[in-house]
Order: C-alpha cells, then structure tokens, then sequence
C-alpha cells in the first residue's frame, strides 16, 4: 500500500517513541505526537491519558494510520497494568474504528512469550506461532493487544501488525540482548515494513536486528518487506569478557524473558 502521510505515534515521549520520532519522518511520514506527559521539544504534541477516549478519538480524528507504544513498558501491579494496558489498548483501538483508521502497528513484547526456553545450538528458532506463556502482569497484557488486534481485524477489517520487541537501544547492554537487540535503524525500517505492507490482516512478527545470536524467527517480518541491516555481534566479546555467556541453569537466564521471570523491573510511577 501507498506510505501513509500522517502516523499518530502514541507514546511519544518514551524511549522507543523518542528514537522513532527522530527517525521516522525520513520515511516521508508526518507524525502526530500523543503521551500523558508533555513531549521535550514538541509543543504541539498531545498530552493525553489514554483513558481518556474523546481525547484519544480527537488524536486519531484524519490520521492514515497508528504506532501504539504507549503504555506501562515493565512490571507493575495488575490494577496498572489493566488501566493502561489492557483498557488503554482497547480504548486506542476503539477510537480507531471509530474514525476510520483501519491500519494499526502494536507494539507487543518478547515478553508475552518470556517463559519460553530459548534455542540451544542446533534447535530451530521460535516461530511466531509459538504458544504465549507471559512472564509477567505486562507479557500478559501484550497477549491481550495481540487478541485485541486478531478480534479487531476478524470483527472489524482493522489491520494490525503486533511486533514482538526485543529490546531496541542505540547497543545492547548485556549478553542476554545479543540475541533479541533491534537497532533503532532496523526498528524504524520495521515500522516502516509493518505501515506500508499489502493485505497484512493481523500479523505477528518478532522485532529485532539480524543477530548472530538471534532466537527466533524473522520469517513473518521479512515476508512484510523488512530487510535487517544490523547485528549485535560487534558488541559481544566486551559483553562476554564483562558478564559471561548466559547460564542456562539460572532461570533468569534459562528463557526468553531473562530476568523478567525472576526479578522484573518495576514500573516507577
């Protein structure tokens, strides 16, 4: 399908927002800004809470198409998590349809499959079909938009790609994100791929770079036109030489979530 011109970017003033807000208008996208705290130098951005649905409706009012990445990004209590997750999410979706935007990219997590052992050497990668086994309160929400957007694609004819992040930093910064790292570069050539591919329904695909060390299965990705240029190799023996290679007797290094099924960061707010 043609680009779409204006993108309405949720989450704007998050990490994976503000990198992609630096590079997705290369891609000729002209992007509307929303977060419920105001955004660094960009006034005209929407400061909005998701639960606020004549709000959310207003900011999806004229736009071609949406990058959802707002929302609790690490572990939090159910009740939060529910709020801006779960009912956020549905409320997004919800005043899409309404308006008419019939095209959505989520922002899922490699943590709705994060009790999910990873390949050892010789085993095939992780195929999107994989069964979803949530290793917290926020991999369960993920599993929940993941449906949100089947339903709404069955339902309603919405079209969604639900990209299950890794981790998308400028490098990755343990031995464990040696395998799931996407570049900042690939992450917006994957947005791109998810906003401007033909006859998407609701797809699943994985989000990272092409990792030497790479666990899963970029195959669903690829058929979208996303090509990876980067790989988090260069970084690995200074990660190695630091922290070790991963022990698959700790179960904080056993799986795909990593310390998300044993310590899991908590949401500061």
């Amino acid at each position: 399908m043609p680009a779409p011109r204006t993108v309405l970017l949720t989450g704007a003033a998050g990490g994976l927002g503000t990198l992609m807000r630096g590079l997705l208008p290369a891609y000729g996208y002209d992007l509307r800004l929303l977060d419920m705290v105001p955004v660094e130098g960009e006034p005209d951005a929407i400061v909005a809470d998701l639960a606020d649905r004549d709000a959310l409706r207003e900011a999806v009012r004229g736009v071609d198409a949406v990058i959802h990445l707002a929302g609790i990004s690490l572990e939090a209590s159910f009740e939060k998590i529910l709020k801006a997750n779960i009912e956020g999410t549905y409320h997004l979706y919800e005043a899409a349809r309404e308006e008419g935007v019939d095209r959505i990219v989520f922002a899922s997590s490699n943590h709705a499959i994060g009790w999910t052992p990873y390949p050892k050497d010789g085993e095939p990668l992780i195929p999107v079909t994989t069964p979803r086994r949530p290793d917290t309160f926020y991999g369960l929400s993920k599993g929940f938009g993941e449906d949100l957007a089947q339903f709404y694609w069955d339902k309603h004819g919405m079209e969604t790609v639900s990209v299950r992040i890794g981790s998308c930093f400028p490098e990755p910064t343990s031995v464990r994100m040696l395998s799931v790292w996407m570049s900042p570069e690939d992450g917006a050539r994957l947005f791109h791929a998810a906003l401007t591919a033909e006859e998407i329904g609701h797809t699943v695909v994985y989000g990272s770079s092409a990792n030497t060390r790479l666990w899963w299965d970029l195959d669903s990705a690829r058929a979208l036109g996303y090509e990876p240029r980067d790989d988090s190799e260069p970084y690995a023996e200074k990660l190695v030489a630091d922290h070790g290679e991963l022990d698959p007797a700790d179960p904080a290094q056993a799986s795909v979530g990593g310390h998300f099924l044993t310590t899991p960061p908590i949401w500061p707010r």
